[in-house]
């Protein structure tokens, strides 16, 4: 999911999870985009107006096998059950570094800067001018019993090396998470469940179950919604996280 405030609305500050300055991390040799990406036609798709787009197959299944396996091999850390204070329950595995080439090749290689940046419909949905991804890549793994609880997710201020500007102003907006696996790799569980009117009831949920190769986006920040990472059961559900940026 993404920066673990408890289920309180209130204004969004950085939090442990969020912050844009991670303990050094020397970026991994990541797997190469093969095939070409994208493969398919990125058309967005909104379940929830507004505040959630989705695009399907932005990673084909093969790509998807061959980042698990490469993520496999990285320096997981499992994260404390007993969060601190305001800070929602969030128990899996993740690894964490700061890599602005990485964000780059995700923004620029795969389709997704055509998609958001050449969709009149959207642009309004954004928040500001889009110029690229979060550096902060951060690597999830669910296993069975592991889920995270019901929060919000912040926006951050940071920084963003451009071409044009080597320290340009930007605030994220939007939460990115590619999910890499799903029921079809024997994942069960691992929804991610949004309540649009901020309160935790079943017949008001909005479950959005895992798709392998499928990006989420969903607003943070002020207009965030309350959601969570429902338990995983059976298999691995593994995310790879980031955010949309736009100029301050």
């Amino acid at each position: 999911m993404g920066k673990d405030k408890h289920p309180k609305k209130q204004t969004p500050s950085s939090s442990p999870a969020a912050a844009t300055t991670t303990a050094k991390q020397t970026p991994p040799d990541w797997p190469v985009f093969r095939p070409p990406l994208p493969v398919v036609s990125l058309d967005f798709d909104s379940p929830i107006q507004d505040k959630v787009v989705v695009l399907r197959s932005f990673f084909p299944k093969n790509l998807c096998r061959d980042y698990v396996s490469f993520l496999r091999t990285l320096p997981l850390t499992t994260t404390p059950g007993k969060p601190k204070r305001g800070m929602a329950v969030r128990v899996n595995d993740r690894f964490q570094v700061q890599d602005p080439l990485f964000a780059e090749r995700l923004w620029s290689e795969t389709g997704l800067k055509e998609a958001v940046l050449d969709n009149p419909d959207l642009a309004r949905l954004w928040g500001g001018e889009v110029v690229g991804l979060n550096p902060n890549i951060r690597v999830y793994r669910y296993t069975p019993g592991q889920f995270f609880d019901a929060h919000y997710d912040d926006s951050n201020n940071l920084a963003l090396s451009t071409p044009e500007n080597p320290s340009l102003p930007v605030k994220t907006t939007w939460t990115l998470l590619l999910y890499l696996t799903s029921s079809t790799d024997g994942c069960v569980g691992g929804e991610t469940v949004f309540y649009p009117n901020d309160r935790q009831t079943k017949k008001e949920a909005i479950p959005i179950s895992p798709e392998t190769g499928m990006l989420l986006l969903h607003k943070h920040g002020d207009d965030c919604m309350l959601h969570e990472g429902k338990e995983v059961t059976a298999g691995e559900k593994w995310i790879l996280r980031s955010d949309l940026c736009v100029r301050r």
